[in-house]
């Protein structure tokens, strides 16, 4: 004998022969496995055996009965064979009291063939795994999860892949987190326990992920599996750190064409393009319907497909259909509706953006930008640029958390955001709107006292008017407008919101606001 034979080990092997344990002790272990056709045939064993009976269990109690005592008279201290599920309770009872472990198979042969392996032919447990492991391969996987789970499907045993801190992929059950936690990641393999629960794991030897390691686990699993399972996890191990090369190439390809895409869709500001509307459809992103559009840039260096990576598996957390890809140093992406969601409804998923940049904020130095909810393909146009330019404000606003909303911005915030680019135009157009009279006198006359400093008299003079007339116009605008103007910051926002409005009447936008200062050159 090489190994003790335990009932939790027969259990975890995966050819077991439909073994199930129907009375005696769950910790059964024996030191020899006898395998004959009838109890009448078994030796005599100092102690401690397990007997594997090919004939069926006898019917009537009383013969039961009799046959548990003899073959406790002949050493032995576990019996299986065919149809103990049917052993009477008094019978299940006596296996008790005598210290037998009763053992139903269906395929009594198999199981001695699973004993014999994990007993005396370690060889050929080992071999037997690897031949397996070659046949998982027989079919082409079409990613990653999809090899492991036909590796654990054909090996009969769960895999995982890991680094030190998560479980990347599972298939065939969950890694227990305590034994995750006592595998070792330094050497080339590893044996580690957690109570009941074992494992075997092997380094991924991949380049561009390091500190991965392929664990094959389960529960009761004795030396000799734990030691053929390393061999086994050892074998699959290249066709998995391939397999993650193979992802990473068609990821790169894939977000590398939906971020091309998004650049184009934005470019055309949502305008009718029957390509982009045909490209878009084909990888399902809706542009009809409304939209609420979000950005995430670095604060700092950053590499964007992981953040793609972490920000999609968060976002399922958002009940919304959503779409991110790569665009420039960041992340651009939207919750899209079929029907205009209630402001309760934008305003939980507004807390669920922000969560969502807490939660990816641990990771990665990140500010987040949300713009307001938009309709149709042109409204998701803009609700992607408002997210842009609320992104920027938010990687200089560290007492917001990095995190700003369009729909939340102040005045100052809002038209600051403003002098680098027009979004923001038609915000100011409808700040100052109250103004907007059949003469435009109230809006000149406020365009013309922030000019001015802030002077009623020099405000008078520019006008050619009465200084009181000036400010009878300036109590009239705070009045309508809701602001104060002796307030600095107020001041500056609703001088940038006038040379917002009044300089496109000037021609060129853009020109006519580098004349004023506005813009730089």
């Amino acid at each position: 004998m090489t190994a003790r034979l335990s009932l939790a080990g027969l259990r975890a092997h995966p050819e077991n022969g439909g073994l199930r344990r129907i009375a005696g002790p769950e910790d059964a272990a024996w030191d020899a496995v006898a395998v004959e056709s009838a109890e009448a045939d078994l030796p005599v064993l100092p102690d401690g055996g397990l007997a594997v009976l090919l004939d069926p269990a006898p019917e009537t109690p009383w013969q039961q009965d009799a046959m548990l005592r003899r073959i406790r008279e002949r050493g032995f201290r576990g019996v299986a064979l065919p149809g103990a599920a049917e052993f009477d309770q008094g019978a299940q009872r006596l296996a008790e009291r005598l210290g037998i472990c009763l053992l139903d198979v269906e395929r009594p042969i198999v199981l001695a063939q699973a004993c014999w392996m994990l007993v005396q032919a370690q060889d050929a447990l080992t071999l037997s795994h690897v031949r397996k492991v070659a046949r998982s391969f027989e079919y082409p996987a079409r990613d990653l999860p999809d090899l492991l789970r036909q590796v654990s499907a054909t090996l009969g045993h769960p895999l995982a892949l890991v680094d030190g801190t998560d479980v990347l992929h599972s298939s065939g059950g969950e890694l227990d987190p305590a034994l995750h936690a006592a595998i070792d990641f330094r050497p080339w393999i590893d044996i580690a326990r957690a109570g009941s629960h074992t494992a075997a794991s092997v380094r991924v030897d991949s380049p561009s992920r390091p500190g991965l390691r392929l664990v094959v686990f389960g529960e009761g699993l004795s030396e000799n599996q734990l030691a053929a399972l390393s061999v086994a996890a050892e074998v699959a191990m290249p066709a998995v750190a391939a397999r993650i090369l193979i992802d990473e190439v068609a990821e790169v390809n894939d977000v590398s064409a939906s971020s091309a895409l998004l650049r184009d869709f934005v470019d055309a500001r949502g305008l009718a393009d029957d390509d982009i509307e045909r490209r878009m459809g084909e990888r399902g992103w809706r542009t009809s319907g409304h939209h609420l559009g979000f950005r995430m840039v670095g604060r700092g260096r950053l590499d964007p497909l992981p953040l793609l990576r972490a920000v999609r598996a968060a976002l399922g957390g958002i009940a919304a259909e959503a779409h991110v890809t790569t665009a420039g140093r960041g992340l651009s992406g939207w919750l899209a509706f079929s029907e205009a969601p209630d402001p309760a409804t934008v305003e939980r998923l507004a807390r669920g953006l922000r969560a969502l940049h807490r939660e990816v904020g641990r990771s990665f130095a990140i500010a987040t930008g949300v713009g307001s909810l938009q309709r149709g393909p042109a409204g998701l146009a803009a609700t992607l640029d408002e997210a842009a330019d609320a992104a920027r404000i938010a990687a200089s606003r560290s007492a917001t958390g990095w995190f700003v909303r369009v729909d939340s911005l102040g005045l100052e915030q809002l038209l600051l955001a403003w002098t680098g680019n027009d979004t923001f135009v038609p915000a100011a157009e409808s700040l100052l709107a109250p103004l907007q009279g059949a003469t435009g006198d109230l809006l000149r006359t406020l365009s013309a006292y922030l000019d001015q400093e802030s002077s009623l008299v020099a405000t008078a003079e520019a006008l050619n008017l009465h200084r009181n007339t000036v400010a009878v116009r300036i109590r009239r605008v705070q009045e309508l407008l809701g602001v104060d103007l002796t307030d600095p910051e107020t001041r500056l926002a609703m001088h940038l919101a006038c040379r917002a409005v009044l300089a496109p009447a000037s021609g060129d936008g853009v020109t006519a606001r580098r004349e004023h200062g506005i813009l730089g050159a």
